[in-house]
């Protein structure tokens, strides 16, 4: 397919480019970036860009693809349709699969069946510790050369302090991250939601801050004396924020990510027993929202990801207290974005688009984020001025479990290119 995108506003933050230029997309890369560029014949599909942003296409460095094992859920085929859909051209799944992802044949058929059936890249994130028990490594090496960008036992927290020491160090032999699932559960105790007011006024059992800053700071410390690469999932608290700023000053491998609810949304928004909102890490404070926020503008917090974690109907519409924790989050990843974070002046467009797709590339250490000539055409184009209304019933996931439906954003994804194939045309996955 051969793709003109003319005259739009090309933001390419790794490269320092924010200009009006047009596109031309030959042979799965990009081959050329200029002012007036003119389609050389009749086979070239013409995009009129005018009035919107190129950027690279975003990457979501935590989701759940639920595929081997949940797809009554979600599948490898409906998850990167939605991904799409949300702009993302590249997706990291982490591996709480059944079979869980904790060696190369779960691994590889993730791989394959991402080739034949996914429209959007997928990269496998492998166990930290066999079946996810936090008893013994995984064969982290095995993983590795199966294909996996990181490690992780995201979903459950590892809790045995020497296990934790040896992954990183047996992680780092292999130049593979480590992603954590911070979460002491003898503080969680039983909690549903944040305690503050908001549990105590819907009489819910609450999880302290604690619970997450505890294991953050274990992991700046071991990182610190290791030497190995840590990589935070979802940070919610403004206590985990000041914990990583200041590992970061300390010259800790540490970095960090937040997905959009935990800038959006607060304790407060449980109304009603919304089981919608449950989520782990919890919806928290007002006040750690604000802490999120600023964290992303001093570039504490690294990346936006999603933790796109899809659940049947059945599984959320029971007594909050037995409801599944997570949301379903590609479709209005960008739009939260700018919604809460450009249009209140707390990031520019630049900035987020960096944070969705350059710090993603990044960490992972993937050739991505870009748009430099001769590389994949992984590109989105985006509208920041249309306004739409949230419907959980036009998502591509399979699930729906979203806080957002009926809620008034601004900002999405136009079209969605991947390795030179467009695979969302206005709107529409193709």
């Amino acid at each position: 397919m051969k793709i003109l995108i003319k005259g739009g506003r090309i933001i390419d933050p790794r490269n320092n480019i924010d200009k009006i230029m047009d596109i031309y997309v030959r042979d799965g890369i990009i081959y050329d970036m200029d002012e007036n560029l003119e389609s050389e014949s009749t086979e070239i599909e013409v995009i009129d860009a005018s009035g919107m942003i190129v950027a690279p296409g975003f990457i979501d460095m935590h989701c759940h693809l639920r595929e081997p094992g949940f797809e009554y859920k979600e599948t490898i085929y409906t998850g990167t349709r939605s991904a799409a859909k949300g702009g993302f051209t590249s997706v990291a799944c982490m591996p709480n699969t059944n079979p869980v992802a904790d060696n190369q044949t779960v691994v590889n058929f993730i791989v394959n069946k991402a080739k034949e059936e996914g429209v959007v890249n997928v990269y496998p994130i492998g166990a930290i510790s066999k079946g996810l028990k936090g008893i013994e490594l995984a064969e982290i090496g095995e993983l590795k050369f199966a294909g996996v960008v990181a490690v992780s036992d995201d979903g459950k927290p590892v809790e045995n302090n020497s296990l934790m020491r040896k992954a990183m160090i047996y992680s780092s032999m292999f130049d593979t991250l480590v992603i954590s699932h911070c979460e002491d559960l003898s503080l969680v105790d039983g909690g549903v939601m944040n305690e503050g007011f908001y549990s105590t006024s819907l009489g819910l059992r609450g999880i302290p801050n604690s619970s997450e800053e505890l294991m953050v700071s274990r992991e700046a410390i071991l990182a610190e004396e290791t030497g190995a690469s840590v990589h935070i999932a979802h940070v919610s608290t403004k206590g985990t924020v000041e914990i990583i700023r200041n590992a970061k000053k300390r010259g800790v491998k540490i970095t960090c990510e937040t997905c959009p609810h935990y800038f959006s949304l607060s304790d407060a928004d449980i109304k009603d027993y919304n089981t919608n909102a449950k989520m782990n890490p919890p919806l928290r404070s007002a006040e750690d929202v604000a802490s999120i926020i600023e964290g992303l503008k001093d570039g504490t917090i690294d990346a936006i990801a999603t933790d796109h974690a899809p659940h049947h109907i059945d599984e959320k519409n029971v007594e909050f207290d037995r409801a599944l924790n997570g949301i379903v989050g590609f479709e209005t990843a960008f739009s939260l974005g700018i919604t809460y974070l450009v249009e209140p002046g707390h990031l520019t467009i630049n900035q987020l688009i960096e944070k969705m797709s350059v710090s993603p590339a990044n960490i992972l250490g993937l050739n991505k984020g870009s748009l430099n000539p001769d590389k994949p055409a992984d590109i989105v184009i985006l509208n920041i001025n249309k306004e739409y209304t949230v419907d959980v019933n036009k998502f591509e996931s399979k699930s729906k479990n979203s806080p957002y439906d009926g809620f008034k954003l601004k900002g999405r994804a136009v079209h969605t290119i991947v390795g030179g194939k467009m695979v969302m045309c206005d709107e529409k996955i193709l």
